[in-house]
């Protein structure tokens, strides 16, 4: 039985996920577009398997189990052969590690793969090709718990009534659970992504899909909802499906991944309006039962699945190989043409179902010599694919590198700085202590041969809040040199004001302040983006503090576009060339600000 209506719910959860992947800067709160799917498979599952019980009696879970491997299983391995061969257009670093995501993927474990390796969401250099396969694994996470629990239950209860009834309760308490786990987690986690990847804080949705679905369903529904299609005027259940869109759309633009806001109402919110969705289409849906849902709507909800699947991979390497704009209409081109063949051939094949498209049946049977021949060469370019593939690749390769040098040339110069505080009437050091983040690192090498007496002490994914902490550290240790530069922000914090406020309040007397403004290329024409907004506050507080001055990066590598081609548009150069050229601009700037500073006067009061 085809629910008319539902394919809006697909189509509107792939559209967000798509705007937040294409156009990051303009739609932020877009990867709310995966909790609408939680949602709606939460609530499609839990249905058919009311539905299941109360006209057989019990659940088939093997059949269940199976329905549910070919349905997931085929497309996954199709997108990956496809993708694959895609990577002999970039450099190498895209498939290192290639083989352990590809385990990660298959085995259903992205999620906690991306946490045990320290991987963001939103980037880590060089983005994983299928990073985008955390949510798969928790999907099958819950297919595989909410499939043995409601077996189990099926198995001890008879009746459908107290079989729907046990089902809503046990929703409302993994829901409580996990939306507790999720709250809790980003209120003690400084990586909100692993509190974002992880299956037990983030598989609520879901069940918010399932409790709406024992108050409704698809075959078998409850007695109050059948009022409620008599009840509901066609104006109040069109008025709640658009104002459910609009709701989402508002999170869509206003939700930030690096709020804890976000993870404390913001994904509680849109899969609630989205099961809201769900449950006025499927009023729509009796209420209309002669009307059909535009053709089109239903294509596009039938290939959604494999599109999620083939987007990410194919518009990672794309877009380092042409532009935006380019690349979004090649992935789209591609998408549309790779999952209508997932959806309409390859597997009905799979099953022994005969192959069909728009209600047009076609024997492909005479052709399997070429599909199988197809096959063969995708896998073979697989196996090159990861017999080229490095263990590391060579941007993390760098940052190691750095990272060893910098503490060895930390642990002398923390020592001559103690030795020699006597710089000054304030008792401070000569030179510049730098406390930075990753792009810092990058520029390690250029910044400790270009600039005198110069201590560098940066890392990946240090924020302003680390940074703080760092500079009381180093104050308390007598290890911060006359000039402290503060090379953080990219790594966005909740008040991004308050730490740089109380960076200037630890501040010790006897120094200047030298911020390092953030860039993000992915936000660079969005004013309202926190590392903007970071930016700018940075500057607002050298104009009000005589012993501040700025390294405007931010700006500088807004006009140097040539150094982004093929980053992530955080850490410059993806050549020798161009990291060359990158580390060279950040000194410049950097010594630009350092002169500037030190024809201002020091800190004078606490």
């Amino acid at each position: 039985m085809r629910i008319q209506w539902f394919s809006f719910v697909r189509v509107i959860g792939l559209s967000l996920v798509l705007l937040y992947h294409f156009f990051t800067g303009a739609f932020p709160g877009g990867f709310i577009g995966v909790d609408v799917f939680f949602t709606f498979s939460g609530f499609l599952i839990t249905a058919l398997l009311i539905d299941e019980h109360q006209k057989q009696g019990k659940i088939d879970l093997l059949g269940y189990l199976r329905r549910r491997f070919y349905r997931i299983v085929p497309p996954l391995l199709l997108s990956i052969l496809i993708s694959l061969p895609f990577t002999f257009l970039v450099r190498n670093d895209y498939i290192a590690s290639i083989g352990r995501q590809l385990t990660a993927a298959l085995g259903f474990m992205t999620n906690f793969y991306e946490i045990l390796t320290g991987g963001s969401y939103e980037s880590n250099f060089v983005p994983h090709l299928f990073v985008h396969t955390w949510s798969l694994a928790i999907e099958v996470h819950f297919y595989l718990l909410w499939g043995l629990l409601l077996w189990y239950l099926a198995k001890r209860v008879k009746s459908p009534q107290a079989f729907r009834s046990l089902v809503f309760l046990s929703s409302l308490v993994f829901l409580g659970l996990s939306l507790l786990t999720m709250v809790i987690g980003a209120s003690l986690s400084s990586n909100l992504s692993s509190v974002y990847f992880s299956t037990f804080s983030h598989i609520f949705p879901f069940f918010i899909g399932s409790v709406t679905a024992t108050v409704s369903g698809v075959r078998e529904t409850t007695a109050r909802f059948k009022r409620n299609v008599g009840n509901w005027s066609l104006k109040r259940t069109l008025s709640v499906m658009g104002l459910a869109t609009v709701i989402l759309l508002v999170l869509t633009f206003a939700l930030d991944f690096n709020a804890r806001l976000t993870y404390y109402v913001g994904f509680f919110l849109a899969s609630l309006f989205s099961a809201l969705f769900i449950y006025a289409a499927r009023l729509l849906n009796d209420q209309l039962p002669n009307r059909k849902e535009p053709q089109v709507i239903t294509y596009i909800a039938n290939i959604s699945y494999a599109v999620y699947l083939f987007h990410w991979p194919l518009f990672t390497i794309l877009s380092q190989v042409t532009t935006t704009f380019l690349a979004v209409v090649l992935t789209l081109l591609l998408c549309l043409l790779f999952s209508t063949l997932s959806y309409y051939v390859i597997e009905p094949m799979v099953i022994g179902k005969t192959p069909a498209f728009m209600g047009v049946s076609f024997d492909l049977s005479p052709y399997k010599k070429y599909f199988y021949g197809a096959t063969g060469l995708l896998v073979l370019a697989m196996l090159v694919v990861l017999v080229r593939a490095p263990k590391v690749g060579a941007f993390e390769a760098n940052l190691t590198t750095n990272t060893i040098k910098q503490e060895q040339n930390t642990m002398n110069k923390t020592r001559q700085l103690a030795d020699s505080a006597n710089a000054t009437s304030y008792n401070v050091p000569a030179g510049v202590t730098i406390i930075g983040d990753s792009v810092a690192l990058r520029a390690s090498d250029w910044l400790n041969s270009s600039i005198s007496n110069v201590s560098v002490d940066a890392a990946v994914n240090r924020n302003l809040d680390e940074a703080l902490s760092i500079l009381q550290t180093d104050a308390q240790n007598n290890a911060l040199a006359q000039d402290v530069v503060i090379a953080t922000g990219v790594n966005t914090v909740n008040d991004y004001k308050s730490s740089l406020d109380q960076i200037v309040a630890s501040l010790p007397k006897g120094h200047h302040l030298v911020f390092v403004t953030p860039y993000d290329g992915r936000y660079i024409t969005s004013s309202d983006a926190v590392v903007n907004q970071t930016a700018n506050y940075m500057r607002e507080l050298a104009q009000k503090y005589d012993y501040i001055s700025v390294a405007d990066w931010n700006q500088v590598a807004q006009t140097n576009s040539a150094i982004w081609v093929g980053t992530d548009g955080v850490h410059f150069g993806s050549t020798s060339d161009s990291i060359s050229t990158g580390a060279t601009l950040y000194v410049q700037t950097l010594q630009a600000a350092l002169t500037e500073v030190n024809s201002k006067p020091l800190k004078t009061a606490a």
